[in-house]
């Protein structure tokens, strides 16, 4: 099969709605653009490529495709597409480089909805979401993220049969979104959404590596991901606040939230968060407990290995082997 050796999972750099909010109440989601941040960003991403493809010059033993060789999917929103061409414009001088690009509109990120509500409404919906959880809640007139699950699980199903192809391209990128990114590696590796709702947002132009063992021919998810068990407390705050105005949609909204209205919501998504360590750490405690009984065997450990979750090695793009 022509699997690529590499997957590689790009948020786009950072945009304009993840910097003023009022911008989504006269410019639709999809055509939010970069700011300047974000094109240097994704420009840098571009010569972060540049230079790990120099390390695959050598040709695969196992077919004739060139480790040169590069297939680009990209969501269809201008802040991806801007990511994906600032990428390009950091590989195309190099010699041998092949590749090809491809939209997708399955990659587009979460529809939040077309608010239409007065703040009082708002305020309720995000904190029924940080209660009732990010994955299953679904917004007014927008999706959930087990939305996205379904969208996410037909786009692989076309990647499996692309991968039957021998010359499919040795590296294969994704140039998407956030929640995207999370709901992709949850769908491919199987996890839980409890483990999907533990992870943070993706950092702008942040490459996730997914790397083939040639032996088993599966992938094994190479950056460490960011989990809110590991946030102290004492930044916790800090911390909801960036991803409350990374997630936030404040188009078509009457009326701006004050300070205390932002505080509530974001004390909402902080007693959700809490809840669901304490949860956590009671199931762990409970698992040891049977360990300690012989009631599970070792075996019982299969949950973390091969979800490929957060305890993987971390391991920048430009040394990855």
């Amino acid at each position: 099969m022509g699997k690529p050796t590499y997957i590689l999972i790009i948020r786009h750099g950072e945009s304009e709605g993840n910097c003023d909010k009022s911008v989504n109440s006269y410019t639709p989601n999809h055509l939010v653009p970069l700011t300047t941040k974000g094109h240097y960003q994704s420009l840098e991403a571009g010569k972060a490529l540049a230079k790990f493809v120099q390390h695959q010059a050598v040709k695969d033993s196992s077919s004739k495709r060139s480790r040169r060789s590069i297939m680009f999917y990209t969501s269809p929103y201008l802040r991806t597409r801007q990511t994906c061409n600032n990428i390009i414009e950091g590989i195309k001088d190099e010699p041998g480089i092949e590749y090809r690009v491809q939209e997708e509109t399955r990659m587009r990120e979460q529809d939040f909805g077309n608010f239409q509500k007065s703040k009082e409404e708002m305020e309720q919906i995000w904190e029924e979401r940080a209660h009732y959880g990010h994955f299953f809640y679904r917004i007014p007139h927008g999706e959930s993220a087990a939305d996205v699950y379904d969208r996410v699980a037909t786009f692989n199903e076309t990647l499996y049969r692309q991968f039957k192809s021998e010359d499919f391209p040795n590296i294969l990128v994704l140039v998407t979104h956030g929640i995207w990114s999370r709901v992709f590696l949850m769908k491919w590796f199987k996890w839980t959404y409890e483990e999907f709702e533990s992870l943070k947002n993706i950092p702008h132009c942040q490459y996730l590596i997914m790397k083939k063992d040639p032996k088993t021919q599966k992938y094994h998810l190479k950056t460490k991901l960011r989990t809110w068990e590991d946030t102290d407390d004492t930044w916790m705050q800090h911390e909801v606040v960036k991803e409350f105005g990374d997630e936030l949609d404040c188009k078509n909204i009457g009326e701006e939230l004050d300070d205390d209205e932002i505080d509530a919501l974001v004390d909402a998504q902080k007693e959700a968060i809490n809840s669901t360590k304490s949860k956590d750490k009671k199931i762990e405690e409970t698992y040891k407990n049977l360990q300690v009984r012989g009631l599970i065997r070792n075996g019982g450990s299969k949950f973390k290995v091969d979800n490929q979750s957060v305890q993987n090695s971390m391991e920048s793009l430009v040394h990855s082997p």
